[in-house]
């Protein structure tokens, strides 16, 4: 009964001490963010976190009284050895190999003549790693697990089932406390006890304290990125085909696109200089005209259909025309008009005059005085040229 009480004192302390220190380690795994880091891990190697324990302690029994009724001690008790070898699988996963024996003491004696043998394969979990992320160096780990394995009481074999609680406490990467406290479960009959009312089930139960050395590396190592997977989608036949029909349209497309622009910049390389020879050109229809820009005689400044805007080309002839000619003694008319065969007659009159406008804001801007500009517009009553596209235009002239 004595070691009864010793067990259930060792069961209260432990969850004691697992309410605290699960508390007390909860921040000990977090990122800059707070968040608790998790894998995933690189594999480890066979021989990579395995470790052998040795440990011992006190065990008792209990006997499940027939069908089912309260379990009672039988009054046995006495010392209890553990011998394993373990393997972490992952920081989460591991396994046991473990042999544990009881040497029971009846009235008061330990009878090691009769001393039961365990053999049992044990599934370990880290708890606390599971859930507040992994950490080598973490003082306290306790390792949940379940067991199965064989048996042999005073003679006779037997199944067994159990599990308990195994608590890791880090001394070093090579040696770790354990204290560990497990159950199990077998049929009572292998005890040939002659007590009356003799349940159907016994339930050793044990705490050991011992030492663990750990093989191989210790920990485990986070990859440094994981790379998604990427999973191909199928094609048909058809679809593939019709993919690369379409792919080599727009190729063929695109080539075709190529070749016009060369040929549009060979066209136009003619026309690069355009005012170093005095000329200025319009282009209309894929054609090219030629118009006068002589310095000191009027220019004529032409827009496109409906717009009030020079283009490029244009406000390099008007510049080239400021920087020969005018100054701020200059006097100039500027007449501004659009073409009568688009727009209607308040449009075209809106246009020219916006036309002018614009002339001369840049004859302003070029060192003209605005009192000695003289400016009309004419929208499209007056048609000075014969072409419409030459009809949507200004002219300048120095008076």
């Amino acid at each position: 009964m004595k070691g009864i009480k010793m067990l259930l004192g060792a069961l209260a302390a432990a969850s004691l001490l697992f309410s605290v220190n699960a508390s007390a380690q909860e921040n000990a795994n977090r990122d800059e963010n707070g968040k608790v880091v998790r894998g995933a891990y690189e594999t480890n190697k066979a021989f990579d976190n395995v470790s052998v324990n040795l440990g011992i302690g006190w065990n008792a029994g209990l006997n499940f009284g027939n069908k089912g009724k309260i379990p009672v001690a039988q009054g046995m008790g006495g010392l209890g050895v553990d011998l394993g070898i373990s393997k972490m699988w992952t920081p989460f996963i591991g396994a046991r190999l473990n042999y544990h024996g009881i040497a029971n003491s009846l009235e008061g004696k330990v009878d090691f003549s009769k001393t039961q043998h365990f053999l049992t394969g044990d599934l370990l979990w880290s708890f606390i790693d599971t859930f507040w992320g992994y950490k080598e160096t973490r003082a306290w780990d306790l390792l949940p697990y379940v067991s199965a394995g064989y048996a042999r009481v005073q003679g006779d074999n037997d199944w067994v089932l159990g599990g308990g609680f195994l608590n890791k406490f880090y001394i070093s990467d090579r040696i770790d406390l354990l204290v560990d406290l497990r159950a199990m479960i077998h049929k009572a009959s292998a005890y040939k006890l002659n007590y009356t009312g003799i349940g159907r089930f016994e339930i050793p139960v044990s705490a050991t304290v011992g030492i663990a050395y750990n093989f191989g590396k210790t920990g485990f190592d986070r990859h440094s990125s994981i790379t998604p997977v990427v999973i191909p989608v199928p094609f048909t036949t058809e679809q593939y085909n019709a993919l690369a029909d379409k792919v080599a349209a727009l190729e063929k497309e695109n080539a075709a696109l190529k070749n016009k622009i060369a040929s549009m910049e060979n066209e136009l390389n003619t026309y690069k200089n355009m005012l170093s020879n005095g000329q200025a050109y319009i282009y209309e229809n894929g054609n090219f005209t030629a118009v006068d820009a002589k310095a000191g005689a009027p220019i004529t400044l032409y827009f496109d259909c409906g717009s009030a805007e020079l283009s490029a080309r244009e406000k390099a002839h008007l510049e080239y025309f400021c920087e020969n000619v005018v100054d701020a003694d200059t006097k100039l008319s500027v007449n501004g008009y659009a073409d009568k065969q688009t727009g209607s007659a308040r449009r075209n009159q809106q246009l020219s005059e916006q036309r002018v406008k614009t002339v001369v804001n840049l004859l302003k801007k070029a060192g003209a005085n605005e009192s000695n500009i003289e400016t009309a517009a004419h929208g499209a009553t007056v048609q000075p040229f014969k072409k419409a596209a030459l009809n949507r235009v200004v002219t300048v002239e120095v008076k």
